[in-house]
């Protein structure tokens, strides 16, 4: 996988892009991301699958919602200056998509931010550029710059001055030797990590069905496929960074949705049964009655769901000095 590449800062803010809303998809039809992700064509054999910005879009409300706010605390005294103040602060948004965790983020900080955004896709980078805010929670002044390019093997020089390493939805997507790596470069620049949303392999919907153990494993199959830690990335995780040293605290974050969010549950359902199917081929039959019967309910009003996730933070100890 090829290092960032190109890099642009943002200029004078602009209208947010428009996007088509996912309730425009045709019936039926699963948002890319939303399920198995194929890549494109002319797509880099190193390239991660693509997303569609709509399925992020979908998803940002409940994301926010879920991401574990606990695990800020622990974090502010390291991005604070040695008064003990907010000083000004560099973040590595690594995968940024639509640019929603630094939404969610930049204005629960203080003090000035610059935030360079990572991703493969020119236009999710220009999106996240275009809707980031400007101000802080205190006021103080935000600035942006974008890097396209793969993210998985960075390096301590690349990641030289950050105060603070994050991404939103990534450590699943990742390999053990990329977890490792990733740690590495952490390590060696000194500088902590925030890693939310991770994938923890645990589904519970209301009411159970007898179908829902079956799918929730060929799915979690389906994550580890091609060598991808999938749910085991939170694991794979925390035992790289404490192998340098890092204090690792970990944080439940499921979604929890419910009839406010059916929108998103539909298509959750559509992309994580068609996972599962395309995993054991053989629980199509099956496994098509059963999303009818989940789709009425959602539609209905009558399903409730929690994703498990997982955020995990890595406090690394700081180059010449302590965690």
């Amino acid at each position: 996988m090829r290092n960032p590449v190109t890099t642009q800062r943002s200029g004078p803010v602009r209208a947010q892009p428009r996007l088509r809303e996912a309730a425009e998809t045709s019936p039926g039809e699963v948002i890319p991301g939303a399920g198995p992700t194929g890549k494109p064509r002319e797509a880099d054999p190193d390239d991660p699958p693509r997303y569609a910005p709509e399925w992020l879009q979908l998803r940002e409300p409940a994301d926010a919602a879920a991401r574990a706010h606990r695990l800020l605390d622990p974090l502010r005294p390291r991005l604070a200056d040695p008064s003990g103040r907010p000083g000004r602060v560099v973040i590595h948004d690594l995968g940024c998509g639509t640019g929603s965790m630094g939404r969610w983020l930049a204005t629960r900080l203080d003090g000035t931010q610059h935030w360079i955004l990572h991703d493969h896709d020119p236009y999710l980078l220009h999106f996240a550029a275009a809707s980031f805010p400007r101000v802080t929670a205190d006021g103080s002044r935000i600035s942006v710059e974008t890097r396209r390019g793969n993210i998985a093997r960075l390096t301590p020089d690349i990641l030289q001055g950050a105060s603070l390493i994050t991404a939103s939805a990534l450590l699943d997507l990742l390999t053990r030797e990329e977890v490792a790596t990733l740690a590495a470069a952490c390590a060696g620049a000194g500088v902590p990590a925030l890693f939310t949303l991770s994938v923890a392999g645990r589904i519970e919907l209301t009411a159970s069905h007898p179908l829902d153990e079956e799918i929730t494993q060929a799915f979690n199959d389906h994550q580890r496929r091609d060598g991808l830690l999938g749910p085991d990335a939170v694991t794979a995780a925390a035992d790289a960074f404490s192998e340098h040293g890092a204090t690792v605290r970990l944080h439940p974050s499921p979604w929890r949705l419910g009839p406010e969010q059916a929108a998103l549950t539909e298509q959750w359902l559509r992309g994580w049964v068609g996972a599962a199917v395309e995993e054991r081929p053989g629980l199509k039959a099956e496994a098509d009655v059963y999303l009818v019967d989940r789709l009425e309910a959602c539609a209905a009003g009558e399903l409730s769901v929690t994703v498990h996730h997982t955020d995990l933070l890595a406090l690394c100890p700081a180059v010449g000095g302590a965690s």
